[in-house]
C-alpha cells in the first residue's frame, strides 16, 4: 500500500502587511489543525458531559478544564519526552528543553502533566479530584486520535517492517523499508475503542476513580500491545530482554495502578460520579 504522502502544511499563506507591519509568511501546519481539534472536540463533549444530570461541572466550567489540560498536555508532554526518553540530550544542552519546535512530546508525561493541572483545577472549583479526573478521561481519547492522525501526517512514530499488505514506506525513513502504519493502529485504539469503552462506561453512576482507572487500565494495555509493532526509538531501542521497549515500561505502571485503583473504588464505594 503506498503512503498518501500528504503535506504537513495544510495551508500556506504569503507575506501581507498589517497596520504598517509585514507579516508571514505563514505555515498552518496539520499536526497543529490536528491539536486544534483535539481541543475543540474536548470542549464540546465536555459542554455535552455536563449538561447531564449530576455532571460534577457546569458548561461554563468547562472551558477553564480545557485550558488547564492544555497546558498539563504541553508541558507534562515536552517534560516527559525530555527526562522519558532524551535526558541526555537535556544534561548536554539544558536549553533544549525549550526547543520545542524541534519535536518532542511523550503520552505518559502529557498523563502526569494532566493529573497535576487537574488537581490545581479541582482545587479552584472546589471539587473532589477524582470527581474531575472522573469527568476529563472520557475526553482524552478524542485528542489521542486526532494527535495519532497528525502522527501518520506528518510520516513520524512510524511501526516495525512488515510483510502485511497494508505496510507503507514513509518518506523520512532513510531505509525506505515497508512498516506498519502504527500510528493509525493507535489513532484506531486510542481514538475510538479507548472512547467508546469510556463513554458507555461514564454514562451510568459509578464509584468516584472507576472511570479514571479504566482509562489506565485500557490505554495500558493497548500502549502495551501496540509497542510490539511500533518502531523504538532509534537512540534508545529496546529496554530490557531485547524486547521490551520504553513505552511498554512507562505503560506497566499505569497498568497495575489503574488496576489498584479500581478495585479500591467498588471495594469501598467512595461516591458515584459521572
Amino acid at each position: 500500500m503506498n503512503y498518501p504522502d500528504i503535506d504537513p502544511i495544510a495551508l500556506s499563506i504569503g507575506a501581507f502587511e498589517l497596520f504598517g507591519f509585514e507579516i508571514g509568511p505563514i505555515n498552518v501546519h496539520w499536526y497543529g489543525i490536528m491539536y486544534l481539534c483535539a481541543f475543540l472536540g474536548a470542549w464540546g463533549l465536555g459542554r455535552y458531559r455536563a449538561s447531564k444530570p449530576g455532571a460534577c461541572l457546569t458548561k461554563a466550567q468547562v472551558e477553564d478544564l480545557i485550558f488547564y489540560g492544555a497546558v498539563g498536555v504541553v508541558v507534562g508532554g515536552r517534560l516527559g519526552y525530555v527526562f522519558f526518553y532524551n535526558f541526555s540530550a537535556f544534561l548536554a544542552d539544558p536549553v533544549w528543553l525549550f526547543k520545542v519546535w524541534e519535536g518532542g512530546m511523550a503520552f505518559h508525561g502529557g498523563l502526569i502533566g494532566v493529573a497535576v493541572a487537574m488537581l490545581l483545577f479541582a482545587r479552584k472549583v472546589n471539587r473532589n479530584f477524582f470527581d474531575v479526573m472522573d469527568f476529563t478521561a472520557p475526553l482524552v481519547p478524542i485528542g489521542l486520535g486526532f494527535g495519532r492522525i497528525g502522527n501518520f501526517i506528518g510520516g513520524e512514530l512510524w511501526g516495525r517492517e512488515t510483510t502485511v499488505s497494508w505496510g507503507m514506506v514513509f518518506p523520512k525513513d532513510e531505509l525506505g523499508l515497508v512498516r506498519h502504519p502504527s500510528q493509525l493502529y493507535q489513532a484506531f485504539l486510542e481514538g475510538v475503542v479507548l472512547f467508546a469503552i469510556l463513554f458507555w462506561f461514564s454514562a451510568k453512576p459509578r464509584p468516584r476513580a472507576a472511570v479514571s482507572a479504566l482509562f489506565l487500565i485500557v490505554y495500558g494495555c493497548q500502549r502495551f500491545a501496540v509497542e510490539f509493532v511500533r518502531q523504538p526509538d532509534e537512540h534508545i531501542q529496546f529496554d530490557l530482554f531485547d524486547w521490551v521497549t520504553r513505552g511498554q515500561i512507562l505503560s506497566l505502571p499505569m497498568i497495575a495502578v489503574g488496576l489498584i485503583v479500581f478495585a479500591w473504588a467498588y471495594r469501598t464505594k467512595p461516591g458515584a460520579t459521572r
